[in-house]
């Protein structure tokens, strides 16, 4: 092991960065609650402001991933497609089958200048994730309980609301909805032989409603879907645990841009494309576990020097007083503030470990696999 990455496994350090990431994001969603003034006043300034908040604290999970594990993106794609990357609204499909597949969709996020507008139809118990939900509040990123009953309006009037956002966006769905895993694929392919459906070897059968529902309520906005398909070089299984130790990966991503026009319009025709669409997501997956890469031509975006600024600037805001503080605990020689201290520093890294905690498949709830997930999956699309 060399110094550097002996230094990146260093409890201490990691605990440093947990610590300036929850302070700023703690910081950065009260600026957040006082731009709300302006919602009545100016609703598109509000809007700009936010976006530019919420930069500051995805920016540094980016940094993590770029600078301090060094992980690779590579795009599999053309020219053309990358040259309108940035420059239009879309909606993003992807694969949902890593612990960081979120984070590589945000690199490329940052890369191309919507990070802080990227949106996406998040689950509801992420809301009450504090930093991660109330940021994404402030967002007005559409959050929904997974049941169309319960979801219809709520889901109706927030993507309606996105039609006049002054940013272009990336809005991205899972539309396999929930994390891929061999249970869950094994009860989704029973779903897909009793409907009468191709069964899919690397992903799970896809939820059409969300992306009907998005793609009708954005059309108009949206340009064009991208469909992006994630994989990772070695058959790596990347951990968010992995990238805080400083563990290298090497990602690839098949991009294929579809303009809006392309599909149809039609709630059953359009959901029978998105089942299209995912069988060719699986012939790729397929390509990739047996040639060790994507078709087509590769793009290797450079990483941007912003998200690591933005992070010293935090770090130098912060972590000056608190170093402050805990020398002159030490030196003070009171078993009570220094007591005091180590509970603060036990307690702080719990909370960082249980926001990891968040990404882990181990952890992340799902319908998939009881006996009412099979009814409610039965039933149409």
């Amino acid at each position: 092991m060399g110094v550097v990455a002996w230094l990146k496994s260093l409890f201490i350090l990691q605990l440093l960065i947990g610590f300036v990431f929850v302070v700023s994001g703690l910081i950065i969603n009260f600026t957040q609650l006082c731009t709300c003034v302006l919602w009545p006043i100016n609703k598109q300034l509000y809007r700009k402001i936010n976006t530019r908040l919420s930069y500051s604290l995805w920016s540094q999970l980016v940094m993590l991933l770029e600078w301090w594990s060094g992980t690779e993106c590579t795009l599999y794609t053309d020219q053309a497609t990358v040259d309108k990357f940035g420059k239009e609204h879309v909606i993003i499909i992807l694969n949902h089958n890593y612990e960081i597949d979120f984070l590589c969709g945000w690199t490329m996020c940052e890369r191309y200048g919507v990070l802080g507008s990227s949106k996406v139809l998040a689950k509801h118990e992420l809301l009450k994730v504090p930093l991660i939900g109330w940021t994404w509040y402030f967002l007005e990123i559409v959050f929904c309980k997974r049941k169309w009953e319960e979801d219809r309006d709520t889901v109706f009037s927030g993507l309606n609301r996105l039609r006049d956002y002054p940013e272009y966006m990336w809005f991205l769905l899972y539309c396999e909805g929930t994390r891929f895993t061999e249970k869950k694929h094994e009860i989704s392919m029973q779903v897909a032989e009793s409907k009468g459906l191709p069964k899919l070897k690397y992903h799970l059968l896809p939820r059409t409603k969300g992306f009907t529902t998005t793609l009708q309520c954005l059309k108009g906005t949206v340009k064009a879907v991208y469909d992006v398909t994630l994989n990772f070089k070695d058959k790596q299984n990347p951990t968010l645990l992995g990238i805080v130790n400083g563990k290298k990966y090497k990602a690839d991503m098949s991009i294929r841009r579809f303009p809006v026009e392309e599909i149809p319009d039609d709630e059953k025709e359009c959901a029978d494309w998105l089942h299209k669409l995912y069988q060719e997501k699986d012939a790729l997956q397929e390509h990739y576990e047996k040639e060790g890469c994507f078709p087509g031509p590769t793009i290797k975006p450079k990483r941007r020097v912003w998200t690591l600024l933005n992070f010293l600037f935090w770090a130098t805001l912060l972590l000056s007083p608190l170093i402050n503080f805990a020398w002159d605990v030490f030196v003070s020689g009171s078993p009570l503030l220094i007591i005091g201290f180590m509970i603060f520093l036990i307690v702080a890294s719990v909370a960082v470990r249980r926001l990891i905690g968040v990404t882990e498949v181990k952890k992340t709830g799902s319908s998939y696999g009881n006996i009412e997930a099979k009814k409610i999956l039965i039933m149409p699309s």
